[in-house]
Formats: structure tokens, C-alpha cells, sequence
């Protein structure tokens, strides 16, 4: 520890990305990476880039890629805001509209960095306990919050609500800023996006992760009305203006054009999700409705790290998280069929040796 840290580096604990092997010898099911490829149209857009583009700052305002988001949601450009990743876009918006004074809210399992940057901002937050099915009760968030933060589906869980549940909320709570974080919204979910017209108390963040398969260009997106987007704006260019590059701008744009590769894929994960989920119950485990890109699961009586260490061993990387109410479950992210094959083949034979 350096004693050049200030206090807040000292007592903060970051956020633990999943593993990130050096090596090929792994079936990487960890990180919820999109298992195929990205669009053939986004690749050649990258490599449309020129050396004289590559010279110059990028539009700090992403207006082409934002227009054509607009045009694909039927919104205007001033209804969208987009930074590096969606991460990016979740750690500028707690500034942007959290005060330390304020409280804010989220499930006490759902997505690992709500807490970290709370922490960070130094705002306090309450997280009411999942119910014992890891569904999100809203009726025990209380009345006076800032801000409601909820991934949808939830994350690990991938359990998602339905759009009338979210409309009903921000009905509900006209004072409280909720933030619906889509991140796996494309593999089952309903959008909220719909309602940012109707509610100016919405913000739906989204990311180019997961179903456009463009994880390694960072691009995430926010939706919400023109005010929302203002205060996201402030933010960002009180930072850094280009969080955007030129390359990854073009290649969301392409992404965003090829509709069919875009529909393919998806539904080829949503496809491989449900069979596999029904071969791990079969085989004894589990399985939560999951609505996004992974399946999590638990064998009954067994240690998780138990599981996890054996596919480890066998050349399978899958993700356990901290928490007693979770420590034994496990997220699989959706690989090809190939790989989701060989996960069930392990998992058969771990059973059938008798380790379970």
C-alpha cells in the first residue's frame, strides 16, 4: 500500500472482473461474452478506419452512431447518451444524479458494481434481500429513495420482470429516479425503452457486450428523456468528451444495421440456454428461469467451489460469486453448442462418479 493513497483508495473495494486466461486451453463460459463472432459488417467497419480518421478526436457526441440508435428505437438523438461501455455509463450516471445526502437502492444479489461505485460516490444505499426464489420483491424498497437501480433480467440470477411490472413502479414512485440496467435484455427480456416518453424518471442503460458481440470495443448506451441525458453530458465532458473512439462508433453502427446476424445469434443462445437448462435439471441441478445470456445453477449438497474447481480442472471456466445465499451457485455463461455439450458431459459424469 502506497502512502501516497487517499482515504478513499484505502477503504474502497473494487469490483472483480471474471477471469481473463492468457491462454486457449479453456472453454471461457465467465464473462458473459457472446459466443460467436461479431457481425461480418462491424468487422469491415473497423478496418474501414483510415490512417488520416485515426489522427483526429473522435465526435464527442457520436452523432452518426447515435442517430442511428434513434432511428433503430424510434427515439431522437437527444434521447440517447453513449460511453465506453455500459459500465462507464453507470459510474457517470451516480454522480450525475445521486447526492451523498441522498439514498439510493438496489437487490441485495444483483450486479456486483452497484455497491462499488456507491462506495465510491460516497452515497448510501439500502439492498433489500432477494425473496427466497431470487425474484425482486419492489413492495420492500421504501417510498423516499433518490434512485432504484435494477438489472433486467437481474444479474446473476438472469430472472427478469415484465414491462407492465416496471410501468406500475415508476408509476408508483414518480419521485425516485429508476435506473433499468438491459445489459441481457436481447435474449428474452422486454425492454423498458418504450416507457421513456411516458416517465421522466426512467433511465435504460444498455451495452454492445453481449448480443452485438462487441465486449472488446467497450460501447454502452443510455436512454432516457433530453434533461437525463443533459445532466449524463455534464458529467462525462467534466471527465473526458471522446470516451467514444472512431473505431468502435463505426463498428456499433454496422452492428446495429445487421439486424439478421444480430436476430440469428440471439436466438441461437437463446436456444442453446433453454436445452441446456433442461439437460442440468435432468441431471439433478437447480436452474433459475434465466432470461439472459447464462445459466445459473446449483447441485444440491454440493460446495459450488466444489463444481467449479472440477470443470477448472476439466478446461472449463465458469464464474461463483461471494455471499452465503449464493456462494454454491454457479453462472454458466451460453457458449456454442459444442462447448454447452461438453458442460453437460462433465457435469453427467461428475454426478455419476458420485461426487454429488
Amino acid at each position: 500500500m502506497s502512502r501516497f493513497y487517499s482515504d478513499l483508495v484505502s477503504s474502497i473495494s473494487p469490483y472483480v472482473p471474471g477471469e481473463q486466461p492468457k491462454d486457449r486451453r479453456f472453454i471461457k463460459l465467465n464473462t458473459n461474452e457472446n459466443p460467436y463472432p461479431a457481425s461480418s459488417r462491424a468487422v469491415a467497419a473497423i478496418h474501414s478506419v483510415t490512417g488520416l480518421e485515426a489522427r483526429l478526436y473522435p465526435d464527442p457526441q457520436a452523432s452518426l452512431l447515435r442517430q442511428t440508435l434513434a432511428d433503430y428505437h424510434r427515439l431522437k438523438p437527444e434521447e440517447i447518451f453513449v460511453g465506453n461501455g455500459s459500465d462507464e455509463v453507470l459510474a457517470m450516471l451516480f454522480p450525475a444524479f445521486f447526492n451523498p445526502r441522498d439514498l439510493i437502492a438496489f437487490p441485495d444479489i444483483t450486479y456486483s458494481f452497484y455497491p462499488v461505485y456507491a462506495a465510491l460516490y460516497g452515497i448510501p444505499s439500502l439492498t433489500p434481500p432477494l425473496a427466497a426464489d431470487f425474484s425482486i420483491d419492489l413492495d420492500d424498497y421504501p417510498q423516499d429513495l433518490r434512485g432504484l437501480l435494477l438489472a433486467n433480467p437481474n444479474a446473476p440470477t438472469g430472472i427478469a420482470k415484465g414491462r407492465d411490472e416496471i410501468e406500475a413502479l415508476l408509476r408508483k414512485r414518480r419521485d425516485t429516479l429508476v435506473v433499468v440496467d438491459e445489459a441481457y435484455i436481447d435474449f428474452g427480456g422486454e425492454s423498458a425503452i418504450p416507457l421513456i416518453r411516458s416517465h421522466d424518471n426512467l433511465l435504460v442503460v444498455q451495452t454492445m457486450s453481449k448480443s452485438r458481440s462487441l465486449a472488446g470495443l467497450r460501447v454502452g448506451i443510455a436512454f432516457g428523456n433530453p434533461a437525463l441525458i443533459k445532466g449524463l453530458e455534464a458529467i462525462r465532458d467534466s471527465f473526458n468528451s471522446y470516451t467514444v473512439d472512431v473505431v468502435a462508433q463505426r463498428a456499433a453502427i454496422a452492428a446495429y444495421e445487421d439486424i439478421e446476424h444480430f436476430e440469428t445469434t440471439r436466438q441461437a443462445i437463446i436456444a442453446t440456454r433453454e436445452r441446456t437448462s433442461h439437460r442440468l435439471a435432468e441431471l439433478g441441478f437447480n436452474v433459475t428461469p434465466s432470461r439472459a445470456n447464462f445459466i445459473f445453477c446449483t447441485l444440491p449438497g454440493v460446495p459450488g467451489i466444489e463444481v467449479q474447481q472440477y470443470l477448472r480442472d476439466n478446461g472449463v471456466l465458469v464464474r461463483r460469486f461471494g455471499g452465503e445465499r449464493i456462494n454454491d451457485w454457479l453462472r454458466i455463461t451460453i457458449g456454442r453448442d459444442d462447448e454447452m455439450d461438453e458442460v453437460v458431459r462433465l457435469l453427467a459424469a461428475f454426478v455419476a462418479a458420485g461426487r454429488a
